[in-house]
């Protein structure tokens, strides 16, 4: 049953409560390694179905444009006095949508349409609105990307200091989406001073191990950090951006009025009470057990003759090439999943494959770990991939996988739902 429980929800739409119950069984019965999803607490599910959901609030503390904020101002304001704590930057908005939105507003801040800005290829692990043709941030910016080493799997910091000369970009991004390896936001930062440009690092992956001090921080070298506020920080489904106070201003102005209006209420107090948990000593020891888990899993995965790229990883997020296993990543993505296993198809650096059938599966260890896994039950999950891959065309035996992984998830509570006994 849920926690809260759904029984307004049941009486009013059955068969919403129905479909959400099925989700929750699926949640709990599988092992979920999409590196961008988690549980999020009780606490945080609570705050998000709120009442704060009927309240609009466009506008900042303080300078609203509806009444009756006595209530909403002083939960935003606590919102972003934590994430100022937290991350130890001097200015937070707490208020983007969501990842998307949040970096669309960099974009807005410190750039014209035509505007050269320097980011990591979306083939390299990147993301789409660092510069990909396809997103608006492709067609109405010019982007230069730098890339990965084909040998490496890492940047090379010499590439991009060599682009950044070449093409003085008015911002650089750093992160991206399908990052295995430590960012060395100190050499991007050299590099955007030497430069002139704004420094932006993207960290919506790996926000709850920078908090969590499993991984160095951009905060003194970023002057602006976009985050989502789910991932590895176990918050709602939001975002935020993080500055120095000289772009405070111009990244407020850029998120209200330049692309929102009115700020999800309910998801600004749920962002509030997830930053609370992460400033938690517990909250420290789940982010380095991400991590300990996905070097675990990957050295496991190496041991059966996976290709990772970059060879391993340093924090949550593992990139597998399965060239070398004669299956692509789509068949392989959902050969897995009927085995009871969740993550996602990947493009990999240099793939000759086009991206909606790409050679590559990426899986991270967030969610895992919430649920309490921890480095002796990786070796099960490397053995369950790959029977899962070898066997993707065999339906009974992807069944039996599913069964002995819900045999051991049984011992793993889920937050926010457990099952009828």
């Amino acid at each position: 049953m849920h926690q809260p429980p759904l029984s307004h929800l049941t009486d009013a739409d059955p068969a919403v409560a129905e479909l959400i119950e099925a989700e929750a069984t699926r949640q709990h019965d599988k092992v979920r390694l999409i590196a961008s999803e988690n549980y999020v607490s009780p606490a945080v599910l609570e705050a998000t179905g709120s009442v704060l959901t009927n309240k609009y609030s466009e506008g900042y503390p303080g300078k609203r444009y509806y009444e009756g904020q006595q209530v909403v101002d002083p939960i935003e304001e606590l919102a972003g006095e934590r994430a100022r704590t937290l991350f130890g930057v001097p200015h937070a908005n707490v208020q983007p949508y969501s990842g998307s939105p949040a970096n669309l507003a960099v974009h807005l801040a410190f750039m014209e349409p035509g505007d050269t800005f320097l980011s990591l290829e979306l083939a390299h692990g990147g993301h789409l609105t660092h510069g990909s043709p396809v997103s608006i941030t492709g067609k109405w910016l010019r982007p230069v990307h730098y890339g990965v080493g084909r040998t490496t799997g890492r940047v090379d910091m010499d590439r991009v200091r060599d682009l950044a000369r070449k093409e003085r970009p008015k911002v650089i991004f750093c992160g991206g989406t399908a990052i295995p390896r430590t960012i060395d936001f100190p050499a991007f930062a050299e590099i955007a001073r030497e430069t002139g440009a704004v420094l932006v690092a993207d960290i919506a992956h790996i926000a709850g191990l920078v908090a969590g001090g499993a991984h160095p921080s951009p905060a003194g070298h970023a002057d602006v950090i976009t985050t989502t506020t789910h991932k590895t920080l176990r918050g709602p489904r939001g975002a935020m951006i993080l500055t120095t106070e000289e772009h405070a201003t111009a990244i407020d102005k850029a998120i209200f009025p330049g692309l929102q209006g009115g700020p999800h209420n309910h998801t600004t107090a749920a962002i509030a009470v997830a930053l609370n948990e992460a400033a938690r000593p517990e909250f420290r020891t789940y982010a380095h057990q991400v991590v300990a888990n996905a070097k675990a899993l990957a050295a496991a995965l190496t041991d059966r003759g996976f290709d990772l790229v970059s060879g391993g990883t340093d924090n949550h997020l593992i990139l597998v090439d399965l060239t070398n296993k004669d299956i692509a990543g789509k068949p392989a993505a959902k050969a897995l999943d009927l085995a009871g296993i969740e993550l996602n198809f990947n493009t990999v650096p240099f793939d000759p494959r086009k991206p909606w059938s790409p050679s590559g599966i990426r899986l991270g260890t967030a969610a895992i770990t919430t649920r309490g896994l921890t480095e002796e039950h990786m070796t099960s999950i490397a053995e369950w991939i790959d029977r899962a891959v070898a066997s993707a065309e065999d339906g009974p035996a992807l069944d039996a996988i599913a069964g002995e992984i819900q045999d051991l998830l049984k011992g793993f509570p889920m937050p926010g739902w457990a099952p009828v006994r």
